[in-house]
């Protein structure tokens, strides 16, 4: 679904991304592992669109059908509209803005861009209490402000209740489960489990193995300086857990 081709992309001069190289199928899960600073999150950033970074090389490909885009040359949104989604470690606060209006507003934008009808307001909260009861979220977070006042765990819910809404094909999830506690981390695992599907690809960036207790990977790859060093199973996750990084990577 997704191919990731020579990506090399920078900060304020600073190169991070030093040619990655990486293909996303459907129905896959990929954990990316690795030290601090060495690409990771930056990876989702670029392709997600943040403006903040500039591609020096490459190309990501986005393949639906016999289609075939490189969505490097579009527009954060129209990124999101492709159905590119990414979950953030710190999630931004929109005052004034209630979480259902701004899932109905983008729900209808994605809808619009690819060519199916929308809901209507009655429609649309109907389908959003379905998936809030399919996550166990309470009821009182439709009328909420986005992420206005929410604890860790509550904004960590809001992103998931957004993935869920949106129904993406791409989904990055960054560093999602840091600051949660044991039972935040259950609800959170369980819940991007189930919503794992045939049609869509997760990609789980994580320090930790308690994450993929719940979202156990297809795929786990090793992240350090700038590139993708080694990919593996699950059993590499092991080897992080009992060894580190030094006997995976070449450290100079």
């Amino acid at each position: 679904m997704l191919e990731i081709r020579g990506l090399k992309a920078n900060i304020e001069g600073k190169n991070i991304l030093k040619g990655v190289d990486l293909i996303l199928n459907k129905g896959e899960v990929h954990a990316i592992m690795g030290p601090n600073g060495t690409g990771k999150s930056t990876l989702a950033k670029v392709i997600c669109g943040d403006p903040n970074y500039e591609v020096l090389d490459g190309n990501v490909f986005l393949e639906e059908g016999k289609k075939r885009k490189d969505i490097l040359e579009l527009d954060p949104d129209v990124r999101a509209k492709n159905g590119i989604f990414m979950g953030f470690q710190y999630p931004v606060e929109l005052p004034g803005i209630t979480n259902e209006v701004f899932l109905h507003a983008a729900f209808n934008e994605i809808c619009e861009y690819q060519g199916v009808d929308g809901l209507d307001s009655f429609d649309f909260r109907k389908h959003l209490e379905k998936k809030m009861v399919e996550l166990n979220i309470p009821n009182d977070f439709m009328e909420r402000c986005v992420n206005v006042g929410f604890s860790g765990g509550e904004k960590k819910k809001n992103e998931i209740l957004q993935m869920a809404v949106l129904n993406p094909k791409v989904i990055f999830l960054d560093e999602m489960d840091s600051g949660l506690d044991v039972d935040s981390l259950r609800s959170m695992g369980t819940s991007v489990d189930r919503l794992r599907t045939k049609e869509n690809v997760i990609v789980l960036i994580t320090h930790y193995k308690r994450l993929l207790d719940y979202v156990e990977p297809d795929f786990v790859h090793i992240f350090y300086d700038g590139r993708i060093v080694k990919s593996g199973g699950i059993s590499l996750v092991d080897e992080i857990e009992s060894h580190g990084y030094d006997n995976l990577v070449k450290v100079k």
